[in-house]
């Protein structure tokens, strides 16, 4: 047995299903060879994207790992990894390395050491029997506290080296949690009942916690209204009477008022970062949070009270603590459901003319409107590409069960969605995947459509394709009068036919359903689709300022 096999049959033992991966590493043969099936893409960072997506379905019950060559393969990969830091996502990362008697020889690539600073932990196996020490503490890292990528490279001698075998005793790693203070989950109880309008902000921790189910029964029991970040969209059913959707760079007209009109923000699994994935919180209220991380507190406002936590165990004792502190009546309605479902009305009324739109070209509210009454919403997953794909999506898009929307946002670069929708598509077969595009997106990463095709992962792909980079015209007169610096051109449903994908331009709003129907049916024989719609360059977007 080498030392590659080792690491093969420890990851078998770890419960892993895919190798997200590009060769050259000989890890890669070594994890097939033990069932272990490699998932390769057209580039590394895709590759990554991937491994991101999967790990997001399963909220990090099983990470997904990364296996690339040592040097230009993990240099490359560098973005992917980052964005997975960025939005707390716990991949392996695993390249290759140079021989243990050429480290640190100039020009070679220091992964270790180029990675420290978007990883929870990185390191080298320096020794072959030290293999289950390091996948072991790799693992502990992957499964404990805030998720983050974790990178542990391997020298090339040490994968090739024999050794008598795997540590006999290697047990998988579990995950373990921690409850809040009790004296904390005292105090908080007892704000949140003397509150006069509580809202709760829910950030992705309470997915990655899968504890919907108790977010939904402490709304209920304290009758607040629930927003989202854009992260933790679909952490709370948004069909539900007290959901106001999501809050980020663009933001429900139900959110924007009722943070306002707050006199306590109550964020759970929320870090309160204000960046795009987030919402402005304005000054002079109670803020109140409960996170895993400690780093999260007091970062960008000044907090009241905190609880460290898991977010379902925390949830659960805030519950039992209100239902005994209020005799089992929690606060009552005062006209809240009542209040959130007006402001709703309202909202819906201002951009109903653009979400029914039938002017030419289309416009791109059109299609996510007649989208959502399309399909199964409880059974279908959505996510968005960077811009004004993100932005127009999210508000108006009604996520009803968790991950049944990815959202994300602490990174924002372009082309991610592919893969993302690539590799949640693995983790969860019976769903269906959906991803949103602008034309500059696709043109990052529309290659990997044939990764879809030659996998058989039958994801649909929108191409909402305004020949131009939207939103940036006016923010470059000169080099647009001058270069028409911002335009985009090409045929994208012609290079998803050539890919081997179903492809088709749609021009005309009558067109909208039928072909979401027809992707749909070339999707059940497992071919994956895009539609390329051309679409006006639409900039109106939901935004409402703070009070």
């Amino acid at each position: 047995m080498r030392g590659n096999d080792a690491i093969a049959a420890i990851l078998k033992a770890e419960g892993t299903e895919y190798l997200f991966c590009y060769p050259d590493n000989q890890l890669i043969n070594a994890c097939a060879a033990v069932g272990i099936r490699p998932i390769m893409s057209r580039t590394e960072r895709t590759t990554v994207n991937m491994a991101d997506g999967y790990t997001r379905m399963l909220n990090g019950r099983t990470n997904g790992v990364v296996v690339t060559q040592a040097g230009p393969g993990i240099e490359n990969a560098y973005g992917g990894i980052a964005h997975a830091y960025a939005d707390s996502v716990p991949i392996l990362v695993i390249p290759g390395g140079t021989s243990r008697n050429k480290i640190n020889s100039n020009p070679d690539f220091d992964a270790v050491a180029n990675y420290s600073g978007i990883t929870k932990w990185a390191g080298q196996i320096n020794q072959t029997d030290r293999i289950s020490e390091f996948l072991r503490r790799a693992h502990t890292f992957l499964r404990s506290e805030r998720g983050a990528p974790v990178l542990l490279e391997v020298p090339s001698d040490v994968a090739m080296e024999e050794i008598a075998g795997i540590d006999s005793n290697y047990r998988p790693v579990k995950t373990y949690k921690s409850a809040g203070n009790p004296a904390d989950v005292k105090e908080i109880a007892k704000l949140l009942l003397s509150a006069k309008r509580p809202v709760i902000y829910a950030g992705q921790g309470v997915l990655w916690a899968e504890s919907t189910n108790q977010l939904i029964a402490l709304a209920e029991l304290i009758n607040a209204p629930v927003a989202t970040t854009n992260s933790g969209k679909s952490a709370f059913p948004e069909n539900h009477p007290l959901a106001l959707g999501a809050a980020g760079n663009t933001v429900t007209k139900m959110a924007r008022h009722f943070v306002d009109e707050a006199d306590l923000v109550f964020g759970i699994g929320s870090s309160f970062t204000t960046n795009l994935a987030s919402m402005n919180i304005p000054s002079g209220k109670t803020l109140v949070q409960t996170t895993i991380d400690a780093k999260d507190l007091n970062k960008e406002h000044d907090l009241t009270h905190a609880i460290i936590g898991d977010c379902q165990l925390v949830l659960s004792q805030l519950i039992e603590e209100i239902t005994s502190q209020s005799g089992g009546v929690g606060r009552e309605d005062s006209g809240i459901v009542a209040e959130v479902a007006k402001v709703k009305n309202e909202w819906l009324e201002e951009w109903l003319p653009l979400l029914t739109s039938e002017e030419i070209p289309i416009n791109p509210y059109r299609i996510i409107w007649d989208l959502m009454h399309t399909v199964d919403l409880d059974n279908t997953v959505v996510t968005h590409d960077s811009g004004h794909p993100r932005d127009q999506l999210i508000p108006f898009w009604e996520s009803t069960v968790p991950r049944g929307y990815l959202g994300w946002g602490n990174s924002t670069q372009l082309g991610y969605s592919l893969g993302l929708v690539l590799g949640a598509k693995l983790a969860s077969p019976e769903k269906t995947f959906i991803n949103f595009m602008g034309d500059a997106a696709i043109g990052m990463a529309g290659m990997d459509l044939e990764t879809g095709v030659r996998l058989n992962i039958p994801v649909l792909t929108i191409v909402l394709n305004n020949q131009v980079l939207s939103g940036y015209p006016a923010r470059y007169k000169d080099a647009v009068d001058g270069y028409k610096f911002t335009e985009l051109y090409g045929e994208y449903a012609n290079v998803a036919n050539a890919l081997g994908a179903y492809g088709e331009r749609v021009s005309d709003t009558s067109e909208i359903v039928p072909a979401f129907k027809r992707a749909f049916a070339e999707m059940e024989q497992g071919r994956p689709a895009l539609l390329e719609f051309m679409t006006s360059e639409e900039n109106r977007l939901s935004r409402y300022p703070a009070k």
